[in-house]
């Protein structure tokens, strides 16, 4: 399988984020990206690096606004002699403020709905990389290749088109899917991710040309939190075309796959031309995010239901986070996309 990356992904690599009142460890490391370039290269899979392109397909799902916010935030807070190295934000608008300020500190609030999403010097080249990778594997899609890995990396599917979330500052995924939409008409979207993907969700939810299927761990009991429920199904022209399947704390591999037929079988009554998946390995059972127990074996039988749909297949990174199995999970998934009648 052709395998896309870009190196300037692994720049961005905060070391820590503040949750539940404490600073821990950022879980999305660089070394991740390093993992699973790693296990694609000893696979033997083809890699490529993207080229750096434009802003143009970036800008056609992301608010121009918020873009160049992305590229300035770094240089606009170091210039506060009073700011520590890191930029993040301490003041968030919620559903009752609806005015967007300009002074610093309020902005990023804007801009960002949690403490997830640290900026450094070189976040705006990782995530530009990240998304690129996408859009270049969106575009090799689109000639002769029938199944594409975009190595993504920071992840995607928490990102709105003008917020940052849960360690997501573009939308990888949703920015390939809607480009996908230009040369296959119908697009579906798959997002096997642990958490729901409620930036993919948001983009797409009044379209009609993309359909939206997400499992993930119940949203009552974690991030995100404010979506991903079952009763989220689509508004106006895309009423029906989002299907949320949340999940107990603890799901294994037979309800999972379950599950993960239940959006194979909306895919199929939708009719598609193309397949984007959300790839996410934080469902593995030595994930440390520890919501799921997915084995790689259930990881594979995924792989092998996705590749007999036959369509031309987009496979995204999201999360999956450090473990010693977290390059194993990769190699199973894309062997047994190549191989699904093995």
């Amino acid at each position: 399988m052709l395998a896309i990356h870009h190196p300037d992904q692994a720049l961005h690599d905060p070391d820590q984020v503040f949750r539940t009142g404490r600073f821990i460890a950022q879980p999305d490391r660089s070394e991740r990206y390093r993992i699973f370039l790693d296990a694609a290269h000893q696979d033997g899979h083809a890699i490529v690096e993207a080229p750096l392109g434009g802003l143009e397909p970036i800008l056609e799902v992301h608010d121009a606004g918020y873009v160049a916010f992305l590229q300035t935030v770094h240089a606009r807070w170091s210039a506060h002699p009073d700011y520590g190295p890191v930029a993040i934000p301490n003041v968030h608008p919620t559903h009752r403020m609806h005015r967007k300020p300009t002074e610093l500190l309020g902005e990023f609030g804007w801009y960002s709905n949690s403490t997830s999403c640290p900026i450094t010097a070189d976040t705006w080249r990782s995530v530009n990389a990240s998304a690129q990778a996408a859009i270049h594997a969106a575009d090799r899609l689109a000639g002769p290749e029938r199944a594409v890995y975009a190595l993504c990396r920071p992840p995607g599917h928490h990102a709105y088109p003008d917020l940052m979330s849960g360690v997501c500052f573009l939308n990888n995924a949703a920015i390939a899917a809607h480009r996908l939409t230009k040369s296959h008409g119908k697009v579906a979207l798959v997002d096997i991710d642990v958490h729901h993907g409620n930036g993919t969700q948001f983009i797409f939810y009044e379209r009609a040309d993309v359909l939206f299927c997400s499992i993930h761990v119940d949203p009552n009991l974690t991030a995100p939190y404010y979506a991903g429920y079952a009763d989220e199904c689509g508004a106006g022209a895309g009423q029906g075309l989002t299907f949320n399947q949340p999940l107990p704390w603890g799901t294994q591999d037979p309800a999972w796959l379950d599950a993960v037929e239940g959006a194979l079988s909306r895919v199929r009554a939708f009719a598609p031309s193309a397949l984007v998946v959300s790839l996410g390995f934080d469902a593995a059972e030595h994930d440390p995010v520890g919501a799921f127990g997915i084995t790689g074996d259930g990881f594979a039988e995924a792989a092998r239901r996705f590749a007999r749909l036959a369509l031309p297949t987009l496979l995204v990174q999201e999360g999956g986070y450090l473990s010693p199995h977290l390059g194993g999970y990769l190699s199973r998934f894309l062997g047994a996309f190549e191989r699904p009648s093995a």
